[in-house]
């Protein structure tokens, strides 16, 4: 659904919630969750992982922006655009790789 329209009033099917199509609520199904609710206290890294294990494919870092919006609106953060999280997810990937390159020995 449209951020714009989204009232946390009337949040019954998963399209209810914002940047929620039918194919999105499709792949909410595929990795268990069925209505809005079940989405409290998920992480949106562990459920694009978890949607890529199920699909057999590596998704498109987008639906990972899907499931960060979900998770902050779920957490009681205003209903976003889910381009309003590729910034953080970029900055969160960089810090993430930094932190896994070996640190190299002077000298060599």
């Amino acid at each position: 659904m449209n951020p714009r329209k989204v009232s946390r009033n009337s949040l019954v099917r998963l399209t209810d919630l914002p940047n929620i199509g039918e194919a999105m609520a499709r792949d909410l199904r595929l990795i268990g969750i069925n209505e809005p609710r079940q989405l409290e206290g998920r992480n949106a890294e562990e459920m694009y992982l978890e949607l890529c294990r199920v699909t057999g494919k590596r998704l498109d870092p987008c639906v990972l922006d899907v499931f960060m919006s979900l998770q902050s609106f779920m957490e009681g953060g205003d209903p976003l655009p889910w381009w309003h999280f590729t910034g953080e997810r970029k900055r969160l990937k960089n810090q993430f790789e930094r932190h896994r390159q070996p640190e190299r020995v002077k000298g060599r």
